[in-house]
């Protein structure tokens, strides 16, 4: 078998052979395969796409490139939760607590960010002394002692699509359906769990700009989870804005825990309702998504989940005491308003380049080597559909530097305010199986 011959094969439009994706996909890994054939391989990929089968068998090729995970020794059934990515995405600091404070296990493994803000480690790593690399032995006992546990991903996790993905980026062929597909769930099922609820979200400050893309993606994201034997469904939300009000590490850590006090973003709490609904019922702890949801409400105005939060922070070595005190997190040196410049209605938050604007403060990475500065970020005060008067705060800006008139600007520019506006729908659809 030769690689030039497949790449002629998919050039062409014909589909391979299972036996003939493992060739690449393991050559690949062990670098028989060069990165100048791998990287026309994927070009071909691009344009010509691929059929649900082929994906499936590249996506099960990349989890098994490494070391897959055994979650056997947890008791009941294990739900992951993953989102596509956006702006103030603080869904997964909510709902791993939350769900598991109702007797569902959550043995989530996430990475870090690039981009806007950093990941879910680096949100969890702003809270003083919270370890996020644990041995796998710790990791599984405090998910069947807790519920819930939330750790960094092994090194040796599809390690195919790490090398795969650092091609794509560099040579135009991240936006392709069968390669975003296969590269998500790879992960997901070399991390172990029995059932997946993905986020796939679409707008402005997600990946995928339009409807139509989204909900491709998540019905093959679907596909690919059923024909690997794992429960799996899709939300597709809203990302045209940002979702809640905290943009960085720390602030975010902040919402979330007023929003485990019932006190959240009414989008953010909405969001992580619906999503943990899913969770509760896919592992078999409701029968219905509205019973589900009952529970969820009960636990969060009980305070069980807030409670939960806790305690996964004391398990990973955190300061729980900052459940308290929330506002300990808040440590840039500046606070600076942004006030409006004229009266209306909010029209318009560009989700993407408010993020930027997160970025260039410091809350994200341009690249891996980058480090993330937890203490800052943007708070936003009015989001679409809401009134505001002259000189009122759209936002305030916590800021390690008084030089920042290039944030501002980029704010200014992306924060529309007109005579009408209209808050978008947070959710477009659900697929499932």
């Amino acid at each position: 078998m030769r690689m030039v011959d497949l790449i002629e094969k998919k050039r062409d439009g014909q589909a391979l052979t299972d036996e003939e994706i493992q060739f690449i996909v393991s050559g690949y890994t062990k670098g028989d395969i060069p990165d100048y054939q791998m990287s026309a391989f994927l070009m071909t990929v691009f344009y010509k796409d691929m059929m649900d089968e082929e994906i499936t068998t590249l996506t099960l090729a990349m989890a098994n490139s490494g070391e897959m995970i055994d979650l056997s020794s947890i008791q009941g059934i294990k739900v992951d939760k993953h989102s596509t990515g956006g702006v103030g995405d603080t869904t997964t600091l909510i709902l791993a607590p939350l769900v598991a404070s109702v007797g569902v296990s959550v043995a989530k493994m996430s990475g870090r960010g690039l981009g806007y803000t950093g990941g879910t480690l680096d949100k969890l790593e702003a809270i003083p002394g919270f370890h996020v690399e644990i041995p796998d032995e710790d990791f599984i006992r405090l998910v069947n002692e807790s519920h819930v546990a939330v750790i960094g991903q092994s090194g040796d996790l599809a390690p195919a699509d790490k090398k795969l993905y650092a091609l794509r980026d560099v040579t135009a062929t991240v936006n392709s359906i069968p390669l975003i597909a296969s590269s998500i769930m790879s992960k997901k099922i070399a991390a172990g769990a029995d059932t997946i609820v993905l986020d796939v979200t679409t707008g402005e400050g997600a990946f995928m700009k339009n409807i139509d893309e989204a909900r491709r993606l998540a019905e093959t994201m679907v596909r690919i989870g059923h024909l690997a034997n794992r429960q799996t469904m899709a939300v597709i939300s809203d990302m045209s804005q940002p979702l809640g009000e905290a943009i960085g590490n720390s602030l975010e850590v902040v919402e979330a825990i007023e929003t485990l006090r019932g006190k959240g973003p009414e989008d953010l709490m909405e969001m992580c309702y619906i999503l943990g609904s899913q969770m509760v019922v896919l592992a078999k702890k409701a029968d219905t998504l509205d019973e589900a949801r009952a529970m969820l409400k009960e636990a969060l105005e009980s305070g069980k989940a807030l409670d939960k939060f806790r305690e996964m922070i004391r398990n990973q070595g955190g300061e729980e005491s900052i459940i308290e005190a929330p506002e300990r997190l808040l440590t840039a040196k500046y606070q600076i308003e942004l006030p409006a410049k004229t009266a209306g209605v909010v029209q318009k938050i560009v989700a993407n380049e408010i993020g930027i604007a997160a970025m260039l403060l410091g809350a994200g990475r341009a690249t891996k080597e980058d480090s993330v500065d937890h203490a800052v970020g943007i708070k936003l005060h009015k989001k679409v559909g809401m009134p505001v008067k002259t000189g009122e705060s759209l936002l305030t800006i916590y800021s390690n530097s008084e030089s920042i008139e290039n944030v501002k600007e980029l704010l200014y520019k992306n924060i529309e305010i007109g005579s009408s506006g209209t808050e978008p729908e947070l959710i477009h659809d659900i697929i499932t199986a």
